[in-house]
């Protein structure tokens, strides 16, 4: 099954977790870059209002297709119980793009859910499987049980 897994991450967390995904699912990775700067104390406050208004953003033009994959896997951070506007903004430009997805995000403590949820309304695709992470399992590399979880289900035939 061709696999890819495309990322947004503003501090690495996100980052740190696609870039295992990629290797244990041999597939190729992909980050959402947002042009809008997102660094920074004044920035992140920005970047905060921007998610809580369900804000887009522009984001630079991916070099993969979704279309020419079996399986795309979406990361994204959870910032302030939101999506962030880049992330919202790849899966709207790519939402009939997809043939199976599956999701994960990473959180300092909560809002995942309600993520979960709206990726799957904004690309119109109800994802194999999805997983959460706290940046505390990330940073203290906890996370092994629930990434060997989450590859399995991806592994899985699709059940109908």
């Amino acid at each position: 099954m061709k696999t890819l897994v495309v990322f947004y991450s503003r501090t690495g967390t996100t980052k740190k977790v696609a870039k295992m995904l990629s290797v244990l699912l041999k597939a190729d990775l992909e980050e959402i870059i947002d042009t809008k700067n997102r660094n920074g104390f004044i920035n992140y406050l920005i970047s905060t209002i921007d998610a809580i208004q369900k804000k887009y953003t522009k984001i630079k033009k991916t070099e993969k297709d979704p279309a020419d994959y079996d399986l795309v896997v979406i990361g994204t951070p959870v910032w302030f119980y939101n999506l962030p506007p880049a992330v919202r903004t790849y899966l709207f430009e790519n939402q009939m793009r997809f043939s199976k997805t599956a999701f994960f995000c990473t959180q300092r403590s909560a809002g995942a859910e309600d993520i979960l949820k709206e990726m799957e309304e904004l690309c119109e695709e109800t994802p194999q499987a999805s997983m959460v992470l706290t940046k505390r399992e990330v940073m203290k590399k906890e996370y092994s049980k629930k990434l060997k979880e989450f590859v399995g289900a991806l592994k899985k035939p699709e059940q109908k």
